[in-house]
């Protein structure tokens, strides 16, 4: 039992439903790994969203309420960390969710659509086709779910599918903490936060943003400030925690 005066009560408790979705078969050992390489940079930024990550956050509800045909793209991690807020944000802005996995077996499929529907998500099921130009399984997805979506919300670390999809003229939407990875670098948007944290304001913005809103946020969406932005944070946050002072020379 963790107390809830422990301070990092959050931080544990994410740790042990990590643990028990790997029990349960929903994510793989490797998924721990990735998770915690994201807990890291999350010190980075303060473990809050940054004023970067919150104009990424209201970006990307403008992107995929303007899609054609937008897509929520879910692995074990996510599923296992946000099943809820993944429904909140379909339902916010009509976004098929469909289950990708690098790790795939279709015993991980079907407990991760059984995860997510019993949280309210409807999925988009059925039968997958190698579709995307890659030589894992991430490759297999559905025609008429990532194959035809032109807007897609990517969370968590996925750096060559994210590079694929980029290449086949879709607009990816990327949530990871880490702003070097491939992931972060390779997407159309960008969001550096942490995926509980990112996901509501998501939504929250889907159900406020107007019309004129919405199409000035899409206009000036720029990745490159945003990842700019991002690390600049952070090297700030270093400096005022490390204490270091200017000891050059007097002009």
């Amino acid at each position: 039992m963790i107390p809830e005066d422990h301070p990092r009560y959050r931080s544990l408790v994410t740790r042990e439903r990590l643990a028990v979705a790997a029990q349960q078969g929903i994510i793989v050992l490797e998924g721990l790994t990735a998770h915690g390489r994201g807990e890291a940079f999350d010190y980075l930024i303060g473990e809050r969203t940054t004023r970067s990550a919150l104009l990424a956050e209201q970006t990307a509800a403008a992107l995929l309420l303007a899609a054609r045909h937008p897509v929520i793209s879910v692995n074990g991690n996510t599923a296992a960390l946000a099943a809820q807020e993944i429904a909140a944000l379909q339902k916010a802005t009509g976004a098929l969710v469909e289950v990708n996995l690098f790790h795939r077996t279709e015993e991980r499929i079907r407990r991760i659509e059984e995860l997510l529907t019993g949280a309210g998500v409807d999925v988009f099921s059925g039968p997958a086709e190698r579709l995307l130009p890659l030589s894992h399984d991430r490759a297999w997805c559905r025609r008429d779910g990532m194959y035809a979506a032109d807007v897609i919300l990517v969370p968590l670390e996925d750096g060559d599918r994210c590079e694929a999809l980029v290449g086949m003229k879709k607009t990816v939407i990327a949530i990871d903490l880490n702003p070097l990875s491939r992931t972060a670098r390779a997407a159309s948007l960008p969001i550096i936060d942490e995926l509980t944290r990112a996901l509501p304001v998501m939504t929250r913005a889907a159900q406020e943003l107007g019309a004129d809103e919405r199409d000035q946020l899409i206009s000036r969406l720029d990745n490159h400030y945003l990842l700019a932005e991002a690390i600049r944070e952070m090297t700030t946050r270093l400096d005022a925690c490390s204490g270091l002072r200017n000891t050059g020379p007097d002009p």
